[in-house]
């Protein structure tokens, strides 16, 4: 007993160690709006921050939190251009398929997350056994991009770890003490440690774009993907659809999953790299439809006994939100809407996303 009581506060305090860290970097780029000017597209980089969040649906459970940072660099003609990847892996990087086409342009990704996810009552200690599993998944990411101004591939590969050693318990627990939120009494029923990888692909194209005069417009942008691995396997297909004032010239508003970091401008004419036309608001709806073969929050730990539901192949997200964009700076808020994930869920999930693009 005193030793479990001995470590939660060790594990608690690098936690918040690595949230301040997290929270530093994201701030760093603000230092430099103040003076930043239109330079070519190909020497910015953006920093994107996401958070989903079913407080903004009024419900904790399942789907409850989760936080990505995402780091994308500036354009590059090949990969081996950026000097931080490790010589060695560039043999295996040229050989990537879809990123490595000629004539475009060329980003590296490096992406931080955590996902939590619980079942419907938190308050109970015995295990709900036709209730999700508590789970946690937290990951490091690096992705690939190759576009133009019409298309978009991104190749990412996720690793990270599912189970305690996530320290998804320690983040519910700390927010809930900080929001006075009632404290989740069944982390003891988590699935198991499981170290996790997902190698994912998904293509955007930016179609039917529209000019209607005085600066609005409308665009549609399509996608297509498919991730496999341990932690999820899944195909995919959906569409962003797009109206506004200024619209910015990237891939529209990613949620957390595979392929995110879209938001970065691709060209010149977008709103935020231009000195007198840097504002630009737009209302955006997005679905996305998913044929799921493997989902280990809801199957359980692949190697290890562990508790699990009966999985849905079928999920489909729907969402619409605006986006804001003002000199270096894209906020967007969507509310998105979640079809039942497996059999016994009694209700679809709502959740809302907020999405901060900094380009510097």
């Amino acid at each position: 007993m005193v030793n479990h009581g001995l470590r939660f506060p060790v594990r608690r305090n690098v936690f918040q160690h690595t949230l301040i860290l997290l929270s530093i970097i994201a701030l760093a780029p603000l230092l430099f709006l103040s003076t930043a000017h239109a330079d070519p597209v190909d020497k910015n980089q953006t920093l994107v921050f996401y958070l989903e969040n079913d407080y903004f649906g009024g419900t904790d459970r399942h789907y409850t939190n989760a936080f990505r940072l995402t780091w994308i660099s500036q354009d590059l003609t090949e990969y081996d251009e950026d000097t931080r990847l490790p010589r060695w892996g560039l043999p295996i990087i040229r050989k990537l398929p879809l990123v490595n086409r000629p004539g475009y342009q060329r980003n590296i990704g490096l992406s931080v997350g955590q996902n939590i996810y619980t079942p419907e009552n938190i308050s109970r200690r015995d295990l709900i056994k036709d209730d999700r599993p508590y789970a946690g998944w937290t990951y490091l990411a690096l992705t690939f991009h190759v576009k133009n101004t019409e298309k978009l591939d991104v190749f990412e590969v996720a690793m990270g770890i599912v189970g305690p050693a996530s320290l998804a318990e320690e983040t519910q627990r700390i927010v809930h003490r900080w929001v006075e939120s009632k404290d989740p009494k069944g982390w003891r029923h988590q699935l198991r440690n499981e170290p996790g990888i997902n190698i994912g692909w998904q293509r955007n194209w930016r179609l039917l774009s529209k000019n209607v005069g005085g600066g609005f417009g409308a665009d549609f942008i399509p996608h297509l993907g498919v991730v496999a691995g341990n932690v999820s396997t899944y195909a995919n297909i959906g569409g962003e659809v797009r109206f506004g004032y200024n619209l910015p010239l990237d891939f529209g508003t990613s949620f957390i999953r595979s392929a995110s970091g879209i938001e970065a401008p691709v060209d010149q004419a977008d709103p935020r790299l231009r000195p007198r036309k840097n504002f630009g608001f737009h209302l955006f709806a997005d679905v996305d439809g998913r044929f799921v073969a493997r989902n280990i929050f809801l199957d359980g730990n692949t190697w290890k006994d562990s508790h699990r539901v009966h999985r849905k192949q079928w999920v489909t997200d729907m969402a619409a939100g605006f986006s804001i964009v003002y000199k270096r700076i894209k906020l967007s808020y969507a509310h998105v809407y979640r079809t039942k994930e497996f059999d016994g869920q009694d209700q679809s999930q709502l959740f809302g996303s907020v999405t901060l693009a900094i380009t510097f």
